[in-house]
């Protein structure tokens, strides 16, 4: 069975979005904290020598999780924290595949700081309140609680 609906409509429905901007910003406090404190754990398991190469460590490592999490839930830890959750054009969860697209979109992006201005500045004025990637990917972040 296939889905066949899409999105929510951001003026007849607003509560998907509501406040998202916001909780993914507190999300990404939140990852950002957890992928540290794997990078921490996993420093002593390289013998100390991951800390000459620690920007990369954090690259990795933050992809890995990114998508590993995204794949299994639609959210990382960060975003279920905030009871928001990425969708697909079809309001369906992402599946490994547009979880590792997500979340290279969002890897590039950080490599580039004008394209992380764009991304924030979409957010907060797009009615669907999302980011570059979102809009290349057609995905989109809602409130989970509103019953999709």
């Amino acid at each position: 069975m296939t889905d066949t609906w899409s999105l929510p409509d951001p003026y007849h429905q607003p509560e998907f979005y509501a406040d998202v901007p916001v909780k993914r910003l507190l999300a990404w406090v939140v990852d950002a904290v957890l992928i540290g404190l794997l990078v921490a754990v996993i420093i002593p398991f390289t013998a100390f020598i991951g800390l000459f190469f620690l920007p990369v460590l954090f690259l990795i490592l933050g992809f890995l999780y990114r998508w590993t999490t995204i794949a299994n839930g639609s959210a990382t830890w960060g975003m279920r924290l905030m009871a928001i959750e990425l969708r697909d054009g079809y309001g369906r969860r992402l599946d490994a595949g547009m979880a590792f697209m997500h979340t290279l979109g969002y890897t590039i992006s950080l490599a580039f700081p004008i394209l992380q201005v764009i991304s924030i500045g979409l957010m907060l004025t797009g009615a669907r309140k999302q980011g570059l990637t979102d809009n290349v990917f057609g995905t989109v972040a809602i409130n989970r609680r509103a019953g999709l």
